[in-house]
């Protein structure tokens, strides 16, 4: 997500700072800006935009001064539309404290109101900006900016990696840490914080990774650490042994594997803030004006490209047995071009991890223009997709850079969750059953983070099948859409042909492939149609196919059957596909990896499609 770097010596901290911001553009972001103390002022520059248009600015007019202290941010928005005001640091009432800020904070709105009624004014539209309020109201009775961050955290709720300046204390940089990155460099006479080792490795190798719950003072000369509680901590450092490039993969080999090993977290980062356990219920307020239309909707018409599109199929299964409405998917490269009837009250939903996808951007324009109210499922603040929505909902994936969507898609899927138990809560679903889908999405992260860290089994079945000519992926139910994804996965970055089909459709045309030469991947959890699919598996070995099966831990029945098992936590129908679905992920990125692909930027594929 986004870039943070912090600099004290006794070197000119800008082109530093500035060559931080640039090693950490891979991250993702909207908008840049610069803070920095010389004799005793806070002077900041930032820029809706690119790096380079910040250092534009900083020619042409806004030139800052030597300054051997300061900070630099490149955002991600996720409070407010990116714009220079939005735009990172942010300063307090009396342009003393400057802060930059990773993460969201969740009663951001809760403290903001207390502060405006204690005089505070405000700039922005960004969570962020509460906090540099926050801790100058603390320091008012508070020796120092150290204990006015250490108490501030103390009262705030969410993530955040934190860099904190203050004029009145022009010699040191506070840092704070919960959920989101930090480092920090330790050099001869210098000292850096970032959020990326990229930032630092140029200057020293020797680091400092900060804690959850830890709050840093770094002086010229020193760093000494805390516990939000006031305990100091002896912090171990180590050294950097990656290279420029293996460091910005976070010491993942690709940007996907990288992703794919996000996935806890960002499934997390979708639900936070929206999940409502007493209730059985959530919250989605971005949707709050245009609920009512959702709610009462004759129709929900999904349209997405692509892994977006494998995501609105699920989502399809999700609304329709647990909110009873008539849901239909669309290709969104196919909507505009064949006469789509939209009758009264139907409803819209596009879904697109850029907010820039051209097809579907296409078809959000020929239902708005012919009158629907249209919702945006997006990654991208600030896209085309969310500014042209009636109303939307962010999945908060964090950048995405590999080509092959991974962690999007859960949190696609996450998003479609909510939305189905926001409208099934709203049609009648009784509260102790929203209170299971609740409670069971929570424990979604760990059942995850247990997948990744087991993949031996995944790795060796690749190594199996990296010179496979085909494949064939099959499920049935809400597993079907993620076979489709599977095989997608595949083709995409190991350029192996690969088809996902329903699984009771094989006998009706695809088993005439099946032989000892065909992989087929199933997808069995322990559900309603295993009975279904076991009868599917004995097909296969009756024809000689070689079976992989995606089974729930523990499982008996199918081991005497598959040639290869992966096991996946248990879990309700709805949420199998957000487990199923890593397996498949690690299994095409394996086979690619060892077939020499590129498997960050596969072959004639871009990120965002932004032609037709």
């Amino acid at each position: 997500m986004c870039g943070i770097i912090g600099y004290i010596g006794p070197k000119n901290a800008l082109p530093i700072l500035l060559e931080g911001l640039k090693r950490m553009e891979y991250r993702g972001y909207d908008s840049a800006g610069i803070a920095l103390i010389s004799n005793g002022t806070l002077h900041i520059q930032k820029q809706a935009g690119k790096v380079d248009d910040l250092v534009k600015k900083i020619q042409n007019g806004g030139q800052l001064p030597e300054a051997h202290i300061g900070m630099g941010h490149t955002r991600w928005a996720t409070h407010g539309e990116p714009n220079d005001i939005n735009a990172h640091p942010h300063a307090d009432c009396r342009n003393e404290i400057a802060v930059i800020h990773n993460g969201i904070i969740e009663n951001y709105l809760a403290i903001k109101t207390k502060l405006l009624r204690e005089g505070h004014h405000f700039v922005s539209a960004t969570d962020t900006e509460v906090i540099a309020h926050l801790i100058e109201e603390i320091y008012k009775s508070t020796p120092n900016l150290f204990d006015a961050v250490r108490l501030a955290m103390k009262e705030v709720r969410g993530t955040y990696g934190l860099v904190v300046l203050s004029t009145r204390e022009p010699d040191r940089i506070v840092a704070a840490r919960m959920g989101s990155p930090l480092i920090l460099g330790i050099g001869d006479g210098e000292n850096i914080v970032a959020a990326d080792a990229a930032a630092i490795i140029e200057h020293t190798r020797q680091v400092v990774y900060l804690g959850d719950g830890e709050v840093a003072e770094l002086t010229a000369n020193g760093v000494v650490t805390k516990t939000l509680g006031d305990v100091e901590i002896t912090k171990e450092v180590q050294e950097l042994t990656f290279d420029l490039e293996q460091i910005e993969k976070g010491g993942f080999l690709h940007f996907m594997l990288k992703e794919i090993h996000e996935q806890p977290e960002t499934i997390q980062n979708s639900m936070r803030g929206r999940l409502l356990e007493e209730e059985g219920s959530v919250k989605l307020g971005g949707l709050s004006e245009v609920a009512h239309k959702i709610i009462h909707a004759p129709r929900l018409i999904f349209a997405a490209c692509g892994t977006s599109w494998h995501a609105a199929l699920i989502g399809e299964y999700m609304l329709e047995q647990y909110a009873h409405i008539s849901v239909e998917v669309e290709y969104a490269s196919e909507f505009r071009y064949r006469n789509p009837i939209l009758n009264k009250g139907d409803v819209v939903i596009l879904i697109s991890q850029s907010g820039e996808t051209a097809d579907t951007l296409a078809a959000l324009r020929e239902a708005k223009a012919q009158g629907a109210t249209v919702i945006g499922i997006c990654n991208v603040v600030g896209s085309s997709i969310a500014r042209e929505s009636d109303a939307g909902v962010y999945i908060h994936a964090g950048p995405e850079i590999g080509v092959a969507s991974t962690k999007a898609f859960t949190s696609q899927l996450i998003v479609l969750a909510l939305l189905t138990i926001m409208i099934a809560r709203s049609k009648g679903m009784p509260r102790e059953k929203g209170i299971e889908l609740v409670r069971e999405m929570k424990l979604l992260p760990e059942k995850v983070q247990s997948i990744l860290s087991n993949t031996k089994q995944i790795e060796y079945i690749a190594s199996e099948f990296n010179d496979i000519k085909n494949f064939l992926y099959l499920g049935r139910g809400y597993n079907f859409p993620a076979a489709l994804e599977g095989a997608l996965k595949l083709k995409e970055i190991s350029y192996i042909h690969a088809e996902g089909y329903p699984a009771a459709e094989m006998k009706h045309g695809p088993i005439a492939l099946i032989d000892e030469n065909m992989p087929v991947v199933f997808i069995a959890p322990h559900d309603r149609s295993y009975e279904k699919i076991m009868s599917n598996i004995q097909e296969v070995k009756a024809r000689r196919g070689r079976v992989i099966a995606i089974v729930n831990d523990e499982e008996d029945g199918i081991r005497q059957l598959a040639d290869y098992m992966i096991s996946v936590p248990t879990t309700l129908d709805l949420f199998t596909p957000i487990l199923a679905v890593i397996p498949l992920q690690l299994l095409a990125y394996y086979i690619a990896v060892s077939r020499g692909c590129n498997v960050d930027q596969p072959r004639n594929l871009a990120k965002s499609v932004t032609v037709e």
